[in-house]
């Protein structure tokens, strides 16, 4: 990926525009996205390698770094620019005032995670594509990160190193030069030469651009290493966690006490200790004695961001359970299951195909989890597990072609979804390089579409009118942005071959970054 920072997004008049952006946030009304950078943009009709592509990106806890992997197994970093700024706009923010100018990133470093490998036994290439990148908690200014591809994982340190450099010794190269060496050269290429390196004349036998006086130096003074002021990034592989899955790893989660995560595959989710990679613990195994038994898979696995002992995982029948670490050590029994039972006579061919769970999120409160499959993005309550509270269309408007999407594999994209710091907001991705965003508070008739470009308002669809909240659809949950034409505004279909399935919300502002091929695009709001 070429860093090219999008110093050209509009920036004039930006302060009275986040004014007003912030002041309709405060009273949920949908927000006014702007663009801020593009890194990697690509010129038109420019062809995309495949290792370039963009499969995972995610801020750390703080939102001042941010980090994408790629298909050809590099990790690069990005860091927040108006760092600076920090304390004020963090004053700001405890003041629920707008904040004067959009966050800036530029790129950081890179470096190579993963590489191409080949199981012998399973005569089974794996991938060097990074499948998730999580943050670990950072000690020391140096930056801590989990990464994985479909078999390993890996503990990065990214730290700032000052060059060091050798200085002085006896022998100056700078000093000789400007004494004549140059002369004592010429004649020493006539000397005889000794076995073992040695020299008939031991004046000049050491080096022929060193002067080396007569009768030798009084002392020898050892070499000194010194620390330059020049600082290098050096990104460090920590510890190797590898040789504990069977199935395509799926998902990493850090556990919030700072000293556990858990990867998961298909059929199992083990416990990890960052420090400890020999072995792991397996929490979760729904593997079951006969293969031809096996009706769902695991598809993706969350830690709750403020309670250690308690975890969630999806399944491709579209349930997400709950489990506690602390009312079992093998978690293979649930303490919460939420799904959304189907209505009668609606089951199809695909009901199972698009109800399967690509991703899931929890709040930031832990309050509650959202989730994204085929067609919708859902928002569940951990309180009510009767169903969801709100279901969003994605991609209805995609139910007639389903048979086509089908046929070309489109059907089982995995997409991701994200939510807002503050919870008021959920996005996540679609075909034609567009991504939506909801608003989730009760009475929200936010739906904005947005395209991964440097005019982001350029494809708006009109949104239908929504229905109101009823008391018979609050178990159920209100259905919003349904209906959708498969045209956007300019009449054009969308392109399946371009889909926007990676993207990450800002921690604690309104900022999605949002990849798109090999091109990574940040906007605000």
């Amino acid at each position: 990926m070429n860093p090219d920072d999008g110093d050209d997004g509009p920036e004039a008049g930006a302060g009275a525009g986040e004014a007003a952006a912030g002041s309709s946030s405060a009273q949920g009304h949908p927000l006014e996205w702007r663009f801020a950078q593009v890194f990697g943009e690509r010129a038109a009709g420019e062809d995309v390698q495949e290792v370039d592509i963009i499969s995972a990106i995610e801020f750390d806890k703080s939102g001042d770094h941010l980090a994408t992997g790629d298909r050809g197994g590099r990790v690069v970093l990005f860091e927040r620019t108006d760092v600076r700024d920090n304390a004020s706009r963090r004053e700001l923010e405890r003041q629920d005032a707008p904040i004067g100018r959009h966050p800036e990133f530029r790129y950081k470093t890179e470096f190579q995670s993963h590489e191409p490998e080949f199981d012998y036994l399973k005569s089974l290439e794996i991938e060097e594509k990074i499948n998730k990148i999580r943050w670990c908690q950072t000690a020391n200014n140096s930056l801590s990160l989990l990464s994985t591809n479909d078999k390993t994982i890996k503990y990065w340190k990214v730290q700032e190193k000052k060059v060091k450099q050798v200085s002085v010794m006896n022998l100056d190269n700078s000093r000789s030069i400007g004494t004549g060496t140059a002369s004592s050269s010429s004649t020493s290429s006539s000397k005889a030469l000794l076995p073992n390196g040695g020299c008939s004349d031991k004046a000049s036998c050491l080096n022929s651009d060193i002067l080396f006086p007569p009768g030798g130096y009084p002392s020898l003074r050892l070499p000194v290493v010194v620390a330059s002021q020049d600082v290098n990034l050096v990104a460090r592989c920590r510890r190797v966690y590898a040789h504990a899955h069977d199935y395509h790893i799926n998902s990493i989660s850090n556990n919030s006490d700072g000293e556990t995560f858990i990867s998961a595959d298909d059929l199992r989710i083990n416990l990890w200790n960052l420090e400890i990679n020999s072995q792991s613990f397996n929490i979760v195994d729904v593997k079951p004695a006969n293969m031809e038994d096996l009706t769902e898979v695991i598809t993706c696995a969350e830690f709750h961001p403020t309670h250690c002992n308690t975890l969630a995982y999806s399944s491709s029948k579209g349930s997400i359970r709950l489990i506690d670490l602390l009312q079992s050590a093998l978690c293979d029994n649930h303490s919460k299951i939420f799904e959304e039972h189907e209505a009668p006579g609606s089951r199809s061919f695909f009901t199972e195909i698009i109800a399967s769970i690509s991703d899931i999120k929890f709040s930031r409160d832990g309050r509650y989890i959202l989730s994204r499959d085929y067609m919708t993005l859902k928002l569940w309550d951990l309180n009510m597990d009767s169903g969801p509270v709100s279901t969003f269309q994605v991609h209805e408007h995609l139910r007639p072609k389903l048979c086509d999407l089908y046929e070309n594999d489109s059907i089982f994209d995995k997409f991701e979804c994200c939510l807002s710091g503050d919870g008021l907001r959920v996005a996540t991705g679609s075909y034609g390089n567009l991504f939506r965003v909801f608003g989730c508070t009760p009475g929200s008739t936010e739906a904005t579409t947005l395209e991964a470009s440097r005019n982001p308002m350029r494809r708006q669809i009109v949104n239908p009118t929504r229905p109101t909240r009823t008391l018979t659809s609050l178990a159920r949950g209100v259905r919003r942005g349904g209906e959708n034409q498969g045209v956007d505004a300019n009449g054009n279909s969308f392109d399946f071959s371009t889909k926007l399935l990676h993207l990450a919300w800002h921690p604690t502002e309104n900022s999605i970054a949002c990849a798109a091929a090999n091109s990574l695009y940040m906007y605000y709001a």
